[in-house]
């Protein structure tokens, strides 16, 4: 079974946090929340969720894959934590899959794992992708790192990551049982 770890900070958006736990849970794959501290996160409209375990229980080598979900100021509580940099060039480096929605993708650019890549994100964040190549696509993958826009794309972009970890047939399965419309191009 893939292994997926989701990181949040304080202030993360919670529908593209949610949406991608929920989706890649339906599919059986095994979600770990990690936070960056200890206790409840509070998200960006003061919804409170208890993490799994801390950031600092993590290593790349036990899970297939990371992910960073978007939101102010979630996005960039994440990007100034040394932790999360490290942790994202980690599973670049080990070459696993990495994914980042809304804001988020911002962290990846300052992980350096974004240069040259296609990538996406929140339109206002298009300015701070360093070397990515922009798409305005819904999601974008490049090998093995995987972006989307926003709260409107987050369950498209948690059916990419099931494809991706689990396959398509897995991700249809979802789609369908889920009522999505096959419309996340």
């Amino acid at each position: 079974m893939p292994k997926v770890v989701v990181l949040l900070a304080d202030g993360f958006e919670e529908v593209e946090a949610m949406a991608i736990v929920d989706v890649l849970r339906r599919a059986q794959i095994e979600v770990t929340i990690a936070g960056l501290h200890a206790g409840p996160l509070v998200s960006a409209r003061k919804v409170q969720v208890l993490p799994d375990t801390i950031i600092d229980t993590i290593k790349a080598d036990d899970f297939d894959m990371i992910v960073l979900p978007g939101g102010q100021p979630g996005s960039d509580n994440l990007n100034a934590d040394q932790r999360v940099n490290t942790l994202v060039r980690s599973f670049s480096d080990k070459g696993k899959l990495t994914g980042a929605i809304c804001a988020a993708p911002i962290v990846l650019a300052s992980a350096g794992v974004l240069e040259g890549k296609r990538a996406t994100s929140y339109p206002s964040y298009r300015d701070r992708m360093g070397a990515a190549v922009y798409e305005e696509k819904n999601v974008v993958e490049d090998g093995n790192i995987l972006t989307s826009r926003g709260p409107g794309t987050a369950l498209c972009f948690g059916l990419a990551l099931v494809r991706k970890l689990a396959g398509k047939e897995r991700a249809e399965k979802v789609r369908e049982a889920m009522l999505i419309k096959d419309d996340c191009e």
